[in-house]
């Protein structure tokens, strides 16, 4: 298999490497294909757990049992802000 970079992902490769960490351009290509199988898994888990909650709060709703919208709203917003926080700091 052939892959062409552009030349700033070239260089990125070879700073990897010649950074020690990896012995070679493969090594750092496929440390960044496992790293993007275990983000979709991630973004694939937050959506199930979305699609539960969306779910669950229907079926609140259905009984009488919600919470007021906006609150719901404001609660997924701060879920989100506070991901996408954790994953800046990491």
């Amino acid at each position: 298999m052939n892959v062409h970079l552009t030349p700033e992902l070239e260089q990125l490769v070879q700073q990897k490497v010649q950074s020690g960490r990896y012995n070679s351009a493969s090594e750092v290509v496929r440390e960044a294909l496992r790293l993007m199988e275990q983000r979709d898994e991630l973004r694939l888990v937050q959506l199930q757990q979305l699609r539960s909650r969306i779910d669950k709060g229907l079926a609140e709703a259905g009984h009488g049992d919600g919470v007021d919208g906006d609150e719901f709203i404001q609660g997924l917003i701060d879920d989100l802000d506070s991901r996408g926080a954790k994953r800046n700091a990491g």
